[in-house]
This record gives structure tokens, sequence and C-alpha cells, in this order.
């Protein structure tokens, strides 16, 4: 594993389709980064409902994990609220959705330079992790994962030109 950066992974699958239904369209709402301790708004109020439910968000249910990552350039600890599936093999798969947005969002590249993180799990707790970018046909399979479960990751696709990353988080 480097000492900095994602590690790549390259061969893989996916996990069996959750119902539509259970998964709510995030409309890129976990997409900011929250400095830890500050005020923000709709994250703040989604960590807060996270540690207070066991992990369980009214409208994500228990799809979520809190990513403790730390900035690549500030080095200031943020905490982003992401939504996740099971990943093959165990751990957890993330993307960098952003909403479709025309860039990555920001705890991508934080994750780049820092893949050794720390993300709060409901029923777990705190967990250390590395987080990997899955690349070529392991990173569409586990693309497939995240449309298959949630419309609304197909839309962010439609909107941007960016392949979207996708990231499998594995236990430290």
């Amino acid at each position: 594993m480097p000492a900095a950066g994602l590690a790549r992974a390259g061969n893989g699958g996916s996990d069996r389709p959750v119902p539509e239904a259970h998964v709510p369209h995030a409309a890129g709402l976990l997409e900011g980064d929250v400095v830890a301790g500050s005020p923000s708004g709709f994250n703040d109020a989604i960590i807060e409902q996270f540690r207070a439910n066991e992990g369980h968000v009214a409208q994500f249910g228990r799809h979520l994990v809190l990513l403790h990552h730390i900035g690549a350039r500030s080095g200031a600890e943020r905490v982003s609220p992401v939504m996740t599936f099971p990943a093959d093999g165990g751990g957890w798969l993330i993307a960098a959705s952003k909403a479709g947005a025309p860039d990555h969002p920001a705890w991508y590249h934080n994750l780049k330079a820092h893949p050794k993180i720390v993300i709060e799990v409901p029923g777990e707790g705190e967990v250390d992790v590395v987080a990997e970018e899955l690349l070529g046909a392991e990173r569409d399979a586990a693309w497939r994962v995240f449309t298959e479960r949630s419309a609304g990751f197909a839309d962010y696709e439609r909107r941007t030109s960016r392949v979207i990353p996708v990231i499998r988080l594995r236990r430290a």
C-alpha cells in the first residue's frame, strides 16, 4: 500500500440489489464536508441524527457512514456523511458523485492524500479503514450497485462528463 494516495484495485463483483424503495434519492445532500466541531447546517443535522439513532437517518435508513478524513491542503479534520453499500469480500463502497457536479467532492481528494481514515458505522462504531479507488471492470461492477439501488446515482452520471469514482473502504 503506498504511503499516500488511494490504493488502486482492478477486478471484483457487486452485492445483490436492494429494492430502490429502500434507498432514497440523496440529491447530493451528503457531498459536503464538515469541519470537525463547526456548524454547517444540513450535514451537521445528518451527523447528529446518525449519532443519536445508532446510525439510522430518516431519509437514508442505515445506508450511511461518517467519513473522518484529513484535508489534503489544510490538514483539518473533516467529517462527511456518505451513502454506502456493502462491498464483496467485506468493507464498504462509496461513490464520489457530488450529485453529478463537474468536479469531485473535496473528500475524494482528501482520501487520495490520506487514505487511512476512520469511519463511523451503524452498529459498529468507529472502524479504521483504508480507502481504495476501484478501476476498470471492478469499478463498473461496483457502480452498478449504486445505480441499481438508487436511481439518483444514474441521474448523477447523466449530469456529468466525468467518470464518478467508486471507493472501497476496507478494514485496516
